[in-house]
């Protein structure tokens, strides 16, 4: 009997990686993951095997693909920071396919991001951008999805503005609030990587979800939504920007970068496309309301490992 080929998801103790690892195993999908948090608690419950990245032993790395037939790629960093940078997360996902490719993997399924350009001054564009290029270039059958900004249980920006929503009497916007954002349920972009990674022809999909809002209008749905109605304020990007800065003292955390803020008024996380999931954020948020913001949700938190290993050196 032959023994059905193995798919490996890149962070399935994560965000979007869980949610793709979890639809592969309800289909009785053999599944590996690739982490940098080997001994992280999960609920996987041992139906995952675990192997480190090994960026820096593209060998060994190259090993533990081997037999697989479909690599899903959500490695990536939201932000500089002395543990991880942009440019490494370009660097390691380079050694990555270069590795699947070694190994005879068949397709990779890789998550980037909408708008991007190598001429763009921003590295998670630009580098998002470079990635895409090579994954075409070296000649392995892909599919290329391009969010905008996810919600889910865990989420980070839905739940962080609904817990500042909760807390302050007042909510700031970044000039006049008028960019726009697509919001995707992370279920459904998982969902969308599963029938990817069935497919073979080669795609590049504007992952966006079927409602478009505008900064403003997402923070005043959400006030509304969980109950916590706010004046939402229009203030100089700067200004906004140090309020963050204060915000991520007070909690430990980066709670948003000048890259992040100049990619939202830029429009970066608009297209004009149909949209690729189902699931509205205002019917998400509706069904959550009690629950969203009651809790703050930290990035260094989910990189807890590694920040831990930092901060006692």
């Amino acid at each position: 009997m032959t023994e059905a080929p193995i798919h490996a998801v890149t962070g399935a103790f994560g965000y979007s990686g869980k949610y793709i690892a979890q639809r592969l195993l309800a289909q009785g999908q053999p599944t590996i993951t690739l982490t940098n948090s080997t001994d992280r608690a999960n609920a996987f419950g041992g139906r995952l095997r675990i192997y480190p990245f090994h960026f820096d032993r593209p060998d060994e790395l190259a090993r533990s693909l081997q037999g697989v037939e479909v690599l899903y790629n959500t490695y990536w960093v939201r932000f500089n920071h002395p543990l991880f940078r942009h440019a490494d997360a370009v660097r390691n996902t380079l050694v990555l396919f270069e590795a699947a490719k070694r190994a005879g993997v068949a397709r990779i399924v890789h998550v980037s991001i909408t708008n991007p350009s190598e001429d763009s001054p921003l590295e998670y564009f630009s580098g998002k951008a470079r990635l895409e290029r090579a994954l075409i270039e070296s000649g392995l059958s892909y599919a290329i999805l391009r969010p905008t900004v996810l919600f889910g249980k865990e989420d980070i920006l839905i739940n962080n503005i609904a817990w500042l929503l909760r807390r302050l009497p007042i909510f700031g916007v970044f000039g006049d609030g008028a960019y726009k954002l697509q919001p995707i349920y992370v279920d459904d972009l998982a969902a969308l990587a599963v029938v990817q990674g069935a497919a073979r022809e080669n795609a590049i999909i504007n992952a966006i979800g079927p409602e478009t809002f505008t900064y403003r209008e997402m923070v005043g749905t959400i006030g509304r939504l969980i109950g916590a109605r706010r004046p939402v304020i229009g203030m100089p990007p700067a200004v906004g920007y140090w309020v963050g800065r204060a915000v991520g003292a007070l909690v430990g955390d980066v709670t948003i970068t000048h890259e992040e803020i100049a990619g939202l008024m830029a429009n970066l996380l608009y297209v004009d496309a149909q949209p690729a999931g189902a699931t509205a954020l205002s019917a998400w948020i509706a069904t959550h309301a009690d629950t969203l913001g009651r809790r703050y949700t930290s990035e260094l938190a989910r990189r807890q490992d590694r920040v831990a290993a930092y901060r006692s050196n």
